[in-house]
């Protein structure tokens, strides 16, 4: 292993995952669905904490290992609006959030196609936004975050390195391509502030002006 690859395993096993996010992460492996990797479950625990995040969207709950990260680093009396296609994933989210002792009224979960449901959803009423679903939908996700997101709200994209694909150019397939436009429209708005974290698969981070 070189450094590179060392210094990540590092810091992705810098803190232990607890018994509620293990547990989440096999009921996940059970649905087929892939959930956030630690270090970027770490870090979106630390942007909603550094926003006092009331009003969260994600998009894409799985089995609710990044809904939890994000809930322990919001504000006790926030809630979190996540969205998934399939009501089991929001059956076996709904079992870890009550297994990290969270109250069902903090989160409000709708089955269905983001695209359908994020129209919905009240501009400027969000202090962060998780992108974690369909990746050739993910240019369409980012144009529904930048409208829901309060003045000095984050967008969060996970796997913004799509497992090494996004940063080798000979990689053309149809979601590689989709995620080097979401962050190719990031890098190019001049009224995001930007950052590429190489945390978890990926995590690109934008906060909108103030």
């Amino acid at each position: 292993m070189g450094n590179e690859a060392a210094n990540w395993a590092y810091a992705e096993d810098f803190l232990v995952e607890d018994r509620v996010i293990l547990s989440a992460r096999d009921a996940a492996d059970e649905l087929g669905c892939v959930p956030v990797l630690p270090g970027a479950g770490q870090a979106l625990q630390v942007l909603a904490r550094a926003l006092d995040a009331r009003h969260v969207v994600e998009i894409g709950t799985g089995a609710g290992v990044s809904t939890t990260y994000l809930l322990r680093g919001m504000n006790p009396a926030g809630v979190i609006t996540t969205i998934d296609r399939e009501a089991e994933h929001h059956k076996a989210a709904r079992r870890t959030l009550a297994d990290a002792g969270f109250a069902p009224e903090r989160a409000r979960m709708i089955t269905g196609r983001a695209l359908e449901v994020l129209p919905r959803l009240t501009d400027g009423g969000y202090d962060l936004v998780l992108i974690d679903a369909r990746k050739v939908e993910y240019p369409m996700y980012l144009e529904h975050a930048l409208r829901l997101l309060r003045p000095g709200g984050m967008v969060a994209i996970d796997n913004a390195l799509w497992h090494g694909r996004v940063p080798d150019p000979a990689q053309r397939d149809e979601e590689t391509t989709a995620v080097r436009m979401t962050l190719k429209a990031i890098r190019e708005d001049e009224s995001l502030t930007t950052v590429l974290l190489t945390a978890g698969d990926g995590l690109c981070v934008a906060m909108t002006a103030r």
